[in-house]
């Protein structure tokens, strides 16, 4: 397609399946600055991504919104693999999303499967919180940067999104609470104990 410069997937995605690797991230720039990017695959496969790379850019994140280094507007637009459904397109307009967005892109990319999702399972998690009572105690904001429970960061790294690329609040804590099976990892005892299944929030 003309006027899109097209990425393959590198090393950073290894370990992943060949289908992962194989999917491509196109990007189209506006006279404006506004990009815009295609995505081969719809937003709910996209693949899992490590719990310390998504700490990281939630560090990288939050640093650049602190020092505003605002972002571009993006569009965002994700294939699916049946042709007769309409693609799924995000706007991201919003300064915070922008800003984001484009941390991950200094860091990770935006131009691979893996940096999409780490993008887009960040932002999903900012948007659950104010409306996840229930994950808020999970996490500590500090200046010098957040401190996220284990749990939470493996829940969000590997729990499927949804169509709309956002996080199933229910779906997520599900996976949180299963995590409160398993040994808490080193640096959890600052949090208060997970609910567990069954339990009353």
């Amino acid at each position: 397609m003309q006027g899109w410069r097209v990425w393959s997937a590198g090393s950073i995605l290894a370990g992943m399946s060949s289908s992962d690797s194989q999917a491509r991230v196109r990007m189209a720039e506006a006279a404006s600055g506004a990009r815009t990017y295609l995505v081969d695959m719809a937003p709910e496969a996209l693949p899992p991504v490590r719990p310390r790379d998504l700490h990281a850019a939630w560090d990288s994140a939050r640093g650049a919104a602190l020092s505003q280094q605002w972002g571009r507007p993006l569009m965002l637009r994700f294939r699916r693999a049946d042709p007769d459904v309409p693609a799924t397109e995000l706007a991201l307009a919003d300064a915070d999303a922008c800003c984001w967005a484009a941390a991950v892109d200094g860091t990770v990319g935006l131009a691979s499967a893996y940096g999409m999702s780490l993008c887009l399972r960040l932002l999903a998690l900012v948007d659950l919180l104010p409306r996840a009572p229930w994950a808020l105690p999970l996490v500590a904001i500090q200046r010098d940067g957040a401190a996220i429970h284990p749990a939470l960061l493996r829940a969000a790294a590997e729990t499927p999104l949804a169509p709309d690329a956002s996080f199933d609040a229910a779906a997520l804590r599900t996976a949180l609470q299963r995590e409160a099976s398993l040994p808490a990892p080193d640096g959890a005892a600052a949090f208060p104990a997970l609910t567990r299944p069954g339990a009353r929030a």
